[in-house]
């Protein structure tokens, strides 16, 4: 059984909303999910987790969120290396340049993406619901 932490940022809930979702496509096959807030997670957990999921919505000029969750995942980004991970976020406006960017970022990091990164505008429809719990299905 696999081991996930779903790992999040969320202002208005919709990215909160997104990551119940992909914890709960986690949990659908089997695996021992934990969720946490950027205030409960930090880099040294990141061993403990066979795949992390990470959620973070498009802030400002599509950037991540820039006083908590980018400084806890500069910090992670050391142990990216070989990790299976997974992104989601959602934005309010622009054409998703944050998370292709990210996804970038991640991929000179090392890491290995489970499947393609899910965004969504604003809060999370049926789609963009179905679209996390499949992401939470290929991390696991």
């Amino acid at each position: 059984m696999s081991k996930i932490a779903v790992v999040y940022w969320s202002g208005t809930g919709n990215t909160e909303a997104m990551a119940e979702e992909v914890a709960n496509g986690a949990k659908a096959t089997g695996a021992e999910v934990e969720s946490f807030t950027t205030d409960d997670f930090a880099a040294d957990k990141m061993d403990d987790y066979d795949a992390v999921a990470f959620g973070c919505p498009a802030m400002g000029d599509e950037v991540l969120e820039e006083d908590e969750f980018e400084p806890l995942f500069e910090d992670c980004k050391a142990k990216l290396s070989g990790k299976k991970i997974a992104l989601f976020g959602s934005y309010g406006w622009g054409d998703g340049e944050w998370m292709r960017n990210w996804e970038e970022d991640c991929k000179t990091a090392g890491a290995v993406l489970a499947c393609d990164p899910v965004i969504c505008n604003d809060e999370p429809d049926d789609d963009a619901k179905e679209a996390c719990q499949n992401l939470g299905k290929a991390l696991a």
